[in-house]
């Protein structure tokens, strides 16, 4: 499935995103629990099927799927008692968070182009 491929690719890339601004919490794809791996593939999807997604919009679907599933925000991720501190609007996180979303776009557009 194309959209599972381009959400392994979105994974290892935000892992070593992760990796490179100290958060060695993300596991390798094989590795992930099928919750992660689904909500990759949700953002591959999205991605796919809004040609005019924004960084704020794929958060926005990421928080709406994170809000459908039962998260809520916490001071930490915690997946046991769904928990998330990026459970905010866009304009208040980080900016190493914000930075995730870009990253996350830029790869699907880079891998659709690939495709076409």
């Amino acid at each position: 499935m194309i959209y599972e491929l381009a959400a392994r690719v979105t994974h290892e890339a935000n892992r070593a995103y992760c990796r490179s601004i100290g958060d060695q919490s993300q596991v390798p794809w094989d590795e992930a629990p099928e919750w992660q791996k689904a909500s990759a593939i949700n953002g591959v999807k999205f991605a796919v099927e809004n040609p005019g997604a924004t960084p704020e919009s794929m958060h926005e679907n990421w928080m709406r799927e994170k809000l459908d599933s039962g998260w809520i925000f916490g001071e930490v991720k915690n997946p046991e008692a769904k928990t998330h501190h990026c459970l905010v609007e866009h304009s208040q996180l980080p900016l190493e968070q914000r930075v995730k979303d870009h990253l996350f776009l830029g790869i699907v557009r880079a891998l659709q182009k690939g495709l076409s």
